[in-house]
């Protein structure tokens, strides 16, 4: 019996060919006892004849079930203590993984880790360096609530520089790419599938900072995102359906959690969203979310008392605001 790997890294893909095979090279590289699990979600670029020829540990799923169903299906199939939920168009520097895993075991009140996530601009890994080449740009340095309750990812689109070369608590981890324990995981269910994709890692964090649960940003793990690669070969019109699941994922959160006396200012924001929406011509589509996210008002109420019951919703609120 081999000992029980320190990390599973799932990686849940969806017509993403063109960018697995680096991400599969740079998970190989990490070295260590790792466990791999990708998930396909459907599928049609070939890409569960590559994993099959390549003698990839994988799920073909016949159909499209969305992110947060993807990566929960690739964490009942592992078994190690920790699960790395990676984006299949990243790329880990070497020794990525082993830093996640030494922070997450030093803190048993940690319940995820996140590295530093970079723009991979256009896909070109030419970008990590080089005199020629322009300074990196963060994706991603953990994510932060506003205070109105939606959920950003701190230093997006900043030059990398010494300030974000600082190890620290954050509120939550992006679903890019971040090390969970498999406890917490356990514990919340996973990451909530109705969502689809789009916010699910926010409510992830939102319930694990009720249950009590801690994130720390580890600087020194360095992954390489392209960004949105799979969503804009997948759907015939990626900027209506991310309209609308932004939309609706992010008031169903925002009703789970916030205080009452937050809600003109949520009214406001959303307002303002529509506007906005209307004048990039994503009116109906941010509309629709919105009124999908409003139909599930009893359900999303019932949930809303069971996070009260399960913890303490000020432990979430408490970093609204915070950055």
């Amino acid at each position: 019996m081999s000992a029980r790997p320190s990390a599973a890294v799932v990686i849940p893909g969806w017509n993403s060919l063109r960018h697995l095979a680096r991400c599969l090279a740079s998970v190989e590289e990490q070295g260590g006892d790792v466990e791999l699990m990708v998930v396909d979600n459907g599928s049609s670029d070939g890409s569960v004849a590559f994993l099959e020829e390549k003698g990839v540990p994988h799920v073909a799923l016949p159909r499209n079930t969305g992110f947060a169903a993807a990566v929960n299906l690739g964490a009942q199939r592992t078994r190690a203590p920790a699960i790395l939920a990676l984006n299949a168009d990243t790329v880990l520097e070497p020794g990525c993984l082993a830093a996640l895993v030494a922070a997450l075991e030093e803190s048993p009140s940690l319940g995820g880790v996140q590295p530093l996530i970079l723009q991979l601009e256009g896909g070109d890994l030419q970008q990590e360096g080089g005199e020629d080449t322009e300074p990196p740009r963060v994706y991603s340095a953990g994510q932060a609530l506003t205070a109105d309750g939606r959920g950003i990812e701190l230093a997006a689109g900043e030059v990398r520089g010494p300030q974000h070369l600082t190890r620290r608590e954050v509120f939550g981890a992006c679903g890019a790419a971040c090390l969970l324990r498999r406890e917490l995981f356990d514990r919340l269910g996973g990451y909530d599938e109705s969502y689809f994709a789009f916010c699910e890692d926010v409510d992830l964090n939102v319930r694990a900072r009720i249950g009590g649960w801690g994130f720390e940003l580890v600087p020194e793990a360095v992954v390489w995102h392209v960004g949105n690669a799979t969503w804009q070969s997948g759907f015939s019109n990626p900027g209506a359906d991310n309209a609308r699941l932004v939309a609706r994922n992010r008031l169903a959160t925002q009703v789970k959690f916030m205080p009452p006396g937050a809600i003109p200012r949520i009214a406001a924001v959303e307002v303002g969203a529509l506007a906005k929406a209307a004048r990039q011509r994503r009116f109906v589509a941010t509309a629709r979310g919105k009124l999908e996210a409003l139909r599930r008002w009893g359900q999303l109420r019932e949930e809303r008392r069971n996070l009260r019951q399960a913890g303490d919703p000020g432990a979430a609120r408490a970093w609204l605001g915070r950055r």
